[in-house]
């Protein structure tokens, strides 16, 4: 783990991560609308009795969405039994917008952030360009959430190499100056081999760097909208995975059926690898998570 303050290092989710039951966790994104919105408290009211550690609400593609974004994490520890994770980028904001963002999150009882450079306005590879009074790298935000203080901070890890990145030993060097800047933990983007994930841990603790990184864990529902994620993202659809996957294309539930268990099979190499934790990104449904943990709970690994 990285140095923290005494506070940090009482903070139950950091708490949850060092110890020898695996942390889990959920990821929604913020609704466009009100019935959306609905939807999504029915999911978190069906997922809150299985206990997660957290749970947080990411910013919408390009930065949109970030009011919603705020608004329902203020809810969420207002109103929810779990701690949320409020998602921030650097795109289109000041930096003095994004420090009023981090100051109200204090104020509303959100204590914990995930300090996100973002994906561009044009798209995932567009080329980055910043706010004119703004931040360019995630290291930046993670400095000025430090600075502003009453939070405990995450970022994102890749476990195949963030796609700016020259090479994944440079990724792992990003990863690392990031946790020396004060970052406490780190949610992966979403992958489909655990060889990766393992992959990336290695590199970092090599750098001398105990950070804890928590495999992001997507499973495949709709082969063309995983595929698309996958690709916005930089992850790669590995050809074993296609193989189970395609021959079953004309029939959705055997997607379905199959895309659970290629997840929960993933989620038990992960754990017996001694991953800390799991991040489920639910794209606010309910019933495929509450599946998998179910079966995991069944098998004795969470």
């Amino acid at each position: 783990m990285p140095d923290t303050d005494d506070a940090a290092r009482q903070d139950p989710i950091l708490q949850a991560l060092a110890s020898d039951r695996p942390a889990v966790s959920f990821e929604f994104f913020p609704p466009k609308d009100d019935e959306g919105e609905a939807q999504l408290w029915r999911t978190i009211d069906d997922l809150a009795p299985l206990e997660p550690t957290f749970v947080s609400v990411t910013y919408g593609a390009g930065g949109t969405s970030q009011d919603r974004t705020v608004r329902i994490t203020e809810r969420i520890a207002r109103e929810a039994p779990m701690p949320p994770v409020g998602h921030l980028t650097l795109v289109g904001q000041s930096r003095g917008e994004i420090e009023t963002v981090l100051k109200q999150y204090v104020a509303a009882g959100v204590r914990h952030v995930l300090a996100l450079r973002g994906d561009p306005a044009g798209g995932p590879r567009a080329p980055w360009e910043p706010h004119p009074d703004g931040m360019s790298h995630a290291i930046e935000l993670v400095e000025l959430v430090r600075e502003v203080g009453g939070l405990a901070v995450g970022v994102a890890a890749f476990p195949e190499g963030h796609p700016d990145a020259d090479g994944l030993d440079a990724d792992a060097d990003v990863l690392v100056a990031k946790a020396r800047a004060g970052a406490c933990f780190a949610i992966s983007q979403l992958f489909f081999r655990a060889d990766d994930y393992f992959g990336l841990v290695r590199r970092v603790r090599e750098r001398g760097c105990g950070l804890p990184i928590v495999p992001g864990i997507m499973p495949i529902l709709n082969l063309k909208q995983v595929a698309r994620m996958a690709e916005l993202s930089g992850a790669d659809m590995p050809r074993e995975v296609l193989d189970q996957i395609e021959p079953l294309a004309d029939d959705p539930q055997a997607v379905r059926a199959k895309g659970i268990d290629l997840a929960t099979q993933l989620c038990r190499d992960l754990i017996a690898g001694g991953a800390p934790g799991l991040h489920f990104m639910t794209l606010n449904r309910s019933p495929a998570t509450r599946e998998i943990f179910e079966r995991l709970r069944a098998d004795g690994v969470v």
